[in-house]
């Protein structure tokens, strides 16, 4: 998503126009998953590839387009539902639409955690929202020992208003992990970890108003950029994150078989 390859930058209105497209398309994607209202579909790559496009829908009864968009800003509530996540936080602010931040991951046992410094931007569009992210360098964020520094090339969601008091998700992803996964973990990525990811979104938004009315209910600085006291980042300090210059692990061999029950839940 960075132009070129080089310049770090925030995202403009084609850009978002360019993201709805891919998600609202069905040329050139193939479906790998279609079940109990959520679709799964990878794009494009060779299957042994590990940086896939993966994009997934889920319709989502009873919660509202601007519900959802709340639950997927808010760092809080993030805490209470997304299981998988180790640690997240924001770094700074760029813009009124626009941050940097930083989120790390537990990856299915035997393979190694990853974390992300993503550059992150949302736009309203009257009843649906957007919500893009490209991973960047920030000279006081590097990688980790007890991470692998995955990139994100593109990721993303797009929430549909649908109707009175329900809305479509989609969520679209591609990202480089930094290793030779097995071809077990790329199948299992859209067989198992989206549809399974969607529906915990799903039902964090059926419970976030509750959650809000006894958490600081009036504080939305994604809504209401006057109250976002983080500090000011600068594009300058920031550079696009490559990912030939980060460190490269072979997983390759790791059996299915290590795997703990729970990721096998759908």
């Amino acid at each position: 998503m960075s132009r070129g390859g080089e310049m770090v930058y925030i995202p403009d209105d084609s850009d978002f126009s360019s993201f709805r497209d891919q998600c609202e398309s069905l040329e050139g994607w193939h479906c790998r998953y279609n079940k109990a209202g959520v679709t799964v579909w990878s794009q494009g790559q060779e299957e042994s590839c590990t940086v896939q496009k993966i994009k997934t829908r889920i319709s989502c009864k009873d919660v509202p387009a601007e519900t959802l968009y709340d639950v997927l800003h808010d760092t809080s509530y993030r805490k209470k539902w997304d299981s998988n996540m180790i640690e997240t936080y924001d770094i700074g602010r760029l813009t009124v639409n626009a941050d940097v931040g930083y989120y790390s991951w537990k990856c299915p046992s035997p393979l190694k955690n990853r974390d992300f410094v993503t550059l992150r931007s949302w736009l309203p569009l009257g009843n649906d929202y957007m919500i893009i992210n490209y991973s960047v360098k920030h000279p006081k964020y590097p990688p980790r020992k007890d991470f692998v520094r995955a990139v994100s090339l593109q990721t993303g969601y797009l929430i549909k208003a649908n109707g009175d008091g329900a809305c479509i998700l989609y969520y679209l992803t591609q990202v480089d992990p930094r290793g030779s996964l097995p071809k077990w973990v790329v199948n299992r990525v859209s067989q198992f970890v989206a549809p399974k990811a969607m529906k915990k979104i799903y039902k964090a938004g059926l419970k976030y108003p509750e959650w809000k009315r006894r958490h600081d209910p009036e504080y939305k600085p994604w809504v209401y950029p006057e109250q976002n006291t983080l500090p000011s980042v600068s594009l300058a300090e920031l550079s696009v994150q490559h990912a030939d210059s980060l460190e490269n692990i072979d997983e390759a061999g790791l059996p299915e078989d290590h795997l703990s029950a729970s990721d096998h839940e759908a």
